[in-house]
């Protein structure tokens, strides 16, 4: 097994991946963590599956940029995907990452998120009714892709008429982030920013002539600035506005969908903590930190050196590219006793599902409440489900989640 283990982490390259890692890449992240945990790939970039080394690379921003400009030229051109991903929040560094992330955090306070609950209830609620009514059910198209969109479209004050093709514009934008881009992927990535850029536009113009309440209403807040319009208050550009629209909507859809998702799974393929749950529905915090950890949706995030710098034991060059494997730091034995086993209970849980330091995911707090309400209220209300076929993997690498999932409400 160790001879195993060594060889696998010998041979592996970010960009020829096996069916076999797609379903599950977690022996893989193990022989890395154990054997080569600064990876250097094929194309030059370095790979870290410990979780000491990603909290250091998200500490030190200054050593480790966020920036994406010299990483992203080459891959994508001059592109719309290129101006895209090189303009939203999460590929900044300080000064205009701190600028806009106040602006968004501004509209995700305590507060306004306490102020979701009651609506974000009735429309799990909803969902639910449909599933009864129906018999059985498809866990992502049925529910956990269904709340996400709802959730950021009432954020951005989106008409519910106007919904349909967001979903869509996420996958296809979001999909050209992974290691290797096939021209078909580049170009529905390319389409969706500009479809959805022409869409912005008009839903910003309409904003502009009626604003909203900036408290509850993330696109009026961006629109008006710091200062709710006052002289001295900080502004985005229309670029940056409409950019980070497209980031918001993607950042809060297919990770929370995915979510959900791997959640019921992962209950379901343990029902004795399945069982723990429903007898305990007040664990239900306890239990999402652990879905966090053990099936992150987001399994990988991306550095750039800009100074040598020492990680791990290894010298890297100014300019190395550094990819941080969330999913493996999530297991590492030396954070997380126990690492492989799915425990509602484990504390603490200091998990990396949403980063940390200065660009840990401005929308956590939300995406927390979404999956305890959608998770708990479908447990309450279907405590006897169960995955009745076989689950279909998304085929993503960064982002993990399920296209579909059938299942029988018992």
């Amino acid at each position: 097994m160790n001879a195993d283990a060594k060889e696998l982490a010998a041979s592996f390259d970010l960009e020829k991946l096996t069916p076999e890692f797609y379903d599950n890449p977690y022996p893989t992240y193990r022989a890395l963590r154990e054997n080569e945990p600064v990876k250097r790939l094929p194309n030059g970039t370095v790979f870290l599956t410990r979780y000491d080394d990603l909290v250091t690379t998200y500490k030190n921003t200054k050593s480790f940029s966020s920036d994406k400009k010299r990483e992203f030229a080459p891959k994508y051109g001059n592109t719309p995907l290129y101006e895209h991903h090189t303009t939203s929040l999460v590929f900044n560094d300080p000064p205009a990452h701190t600028r806009v992330r106040r602006l968004i955090m501004g509209a995700l306070s305590p507060r306004a998120i306490a102020g979701m609950e009651a609506d974000l209830i009735k429309l799990v609620d909803g969902l639910l009714d449909a599933i009864a009514a129906k018999g059985s059910c498809e866990l992502i198209e049925d529910f956990a892709a269904s709340i996400p969109i709802e959730v950021i479209g009432n954020l951005l004050d989106v008409p519910h008429d106007e919904r349909t093709p967001l979903r869509d514009w996420s996958l296809a934008i979001l999909g050209a982030l992974e290691p290797v881009v096939s021209p078909e992927a580049a170009a529905r990535g390319n389409k969706a920013v500009k479809d959805f850029l022409s869409y912005l536009e008009t839903l910003v113009a309409r904003r502009r002539g009626k604003p909203g309440n900036p408290e509850r209403d993330v696109l009026t807040r961006l629109i008006q600035g710091e200062g709710n319009g006052e002289e001295n208050g900080e502004r985005l550009t229309e670029k940056e506005l409409l950019h980070n629209c497209i980031f918001l909507l993607n950042a809060g859809h297919e990770t929370t969908t995915n979510l959900i998702g791997n959640g019921l799974v992962a209950l379901d393929r343990h029902p004795d903590q399945k069982q723990r749950l429903i007898d305990h529905p007040d664990m239900i915090k306890t239990a999402v930190e652990e879905m966090l950890r053990y099936e992150s949706s987001n399994q990988l995030g991306n550095r750039m050196t800009t100074e040598r710098v020492e990680l791990g034991g290894v010298m890297l060059d100014a300019g190395t590219s550094v990819t941080l494997c969330i999913g493996a730091a999530n297991r590492d034995p030396a954070q997380f006793p126990d690492p492989e086993s799915f425990d509602i209970a484990r504390t603490p849980n200091r998990h990396l599902a949403f980063a940390t330091g200065a660009h840990q995911c401005a929308g956590m707090a939300l995406a927390r409440l979404e999956v305890a309400i959608a998770i708990s209220r479908f447990l309450a209300r279907f405590p006897n489900y169960a995955v009745n076929g076989r689950p279909v993997r998304g085929g993503r690498v960064r982002f993990r989640g399920f296209l579909s999932v059938p299942c029988a409400i018992g």
